[in-house]
């Protein structure tokens, strides 16, 4: 069975994989994030989830029996692409857009073995009420929103600002638990394998 390569270096992408049994080891991949001009965000999280997957497969030493897996997260509202906060201002301003507002979460999972790679991506809508007046600084105070696309993370304190999720929770978070399942399985990498650690 191929070795599981992670191309990110965020925590909550390796422990979802965690969470379904497979064990992974992390490669750095660093690539050009900033979108191309008219590049539709379904197109563009497939983008960089397809180049993370074969920049992370191209710095290993012995990329034989290797699979990397490339993912990328990005929050849509009108159409437009919020990414991770500039600063406090900005992500003050991404709050206050998406209060009480529908917006859209684009997750890209793309694996690479040096033979192909296949990508999926999976789109959810996540409702949050609206803030309260100071909950947004409070909010940021946190330090939690300052690494997190949208500036805010469903899975930490943002919780309480959610009032509704259609779609999938675990692709909000990072990773779309069930796709990425299938996807490893075309590979040849089974969850919940011998030897992985099962549900608590």
């Amino acid at each position: 069975m191929a070795t599981l390569y992670l191309a990110s270096a965020s925590p909550r992408r390796r422990e979802l994989l965690a969470q379904i049994g497979v064990p992974c080891t992390r490669v750095s991949a660093a690539i050009d994030e900033t979108p191309l001009p008219g590049e539709a965000p379904a197109v563009y999280v497939e983008r960089l989830a397809r180049g993370k997957a074969l920049a992370g497969l191209e710095a290993l030493a012995e990329p034989v029996l290797a699979c990397v897996l490339g993912a990328d997260t990005a929050v849509v509202l009108d159409g437009r692409i919020l990414g991770k906060p500039l600063d406090r201002s900005d992500g003050l301003a991404m709050l206050a857009a998406l209060s009480g507002r529908e917006h859209e979460v684009l997750t890209a999972v793309a694996l690479a073995d040096g033979r192909r790679c296949v990508a999926r991506v999976v789109s959810s809508r996540v409702t949050f009420r609206p803030l309260r007046p100071g909950e947004a600084e409070a909010y940021w105070a946190t330090g939690e929103p300052c690494d997190k696309a949208g500036g805010y993370g469903i899975q930490g304190f943002a919780a309480i600002f959610v009032e509704r999720l259609l779609g999938s929770y675990s692709s909000v978070v990072g990773l779309p638990l069930c796709e990425t399942a299938e996807l490893l399985a075309d590979f040849g990498i089974r969850c919940w394998d011998a030897g992985s650690a099962g549900p608590a």
